[in-house]
């Protein structure tokens, strides 16, 4: 924690593994996404927020695991009509 992050990296939380990786925008390249894959989630793959020149490791992984943590809840919501 502390330092830029610009490369890909991994960290574990809650007992998931999470991959991170800054990668282009399909729309638009001069912009950079922080995508991610969660080990207990095999079938989706997500890009919440765009890269930032002040992003650190641990700015990344408290964004990522904030997120990833509210769609568990969102998911476990029943459906409104």
């Amino acid at each position: 924690p502390g330092c830029s992050v610009i490369e890909a990296f991994e960290f574990t939380d809650a007992g998931r593994t999470f991959e991170c990786e800054p990668r282009q925008g399909a729309v638009s390249q001069a912009d950079t996404w922080w995508w991610f894959r969660v080990s207990t989630d095999d079938r989706h793959r997500y890009a919440p927020f765009r890269a930032e020149g002040t992003d650190t490791e641990w700015s990344v992984r408290t964004r990522v695991v904030a997120y990833y943590d509210d769609l568990l809840i969102r998911r476990g919501l029943p459906h409104q009509r």
